[in-house]
């Protein structure tokens, strides 16, 4: 499946940027946030790679439908974030971007798979 590629590929970029906010939050000495959007933003990708062994086509659409869910919460932490000036406008509109593009591509995957 090339799309799953492209999207562990993208995921895991995405992954990679979490991993520099958090540093970069982590300064700020907000915690609770810090790892909130570590755990979130990293579980996108590793559900995304933890499918390509799924159990079953069900197992598969449940690994990227909870992948989905945690690039919708992601989105959330991402905004309060920006909201409470933690992160400026430009990074947020960045990884707002990154993240939308994950749940159009997750969306897509996952209505084909359910219509099989």
């Amino acid at each position: 499946m090339k799309k799953t590629s492209i999207l562990k590929e993208k995921s895991f970029a995405f992954a990679v940027r979490i991993v520099k906010l958090s540093e970069f939050i982590q300064e700020k000495k907000i915690f609770v946030l810090n790892n909130q959007i570590l755990r979130s933003g990293t579980a996108i990708g590793a559900l995304i790679y933890e499918a390509e062994y799924a159990q079953s086509n069900a197992d598969f659409i449940n690994k990227f439908s909870i992948a989905l869910k945690e690039t919708n919460e992601t989105m959330y932490w991402l905004s309060l974030l920006e909201a409470t000036n933690y992160i400026d406008t430009n990074l947020y509109e960045s990884l707002n971007v990154d993240c939308n593009e994950l749940i159009s591509m997750l969306v897509a995957t996952i209505k084909t798979l359910k219509n099989k």
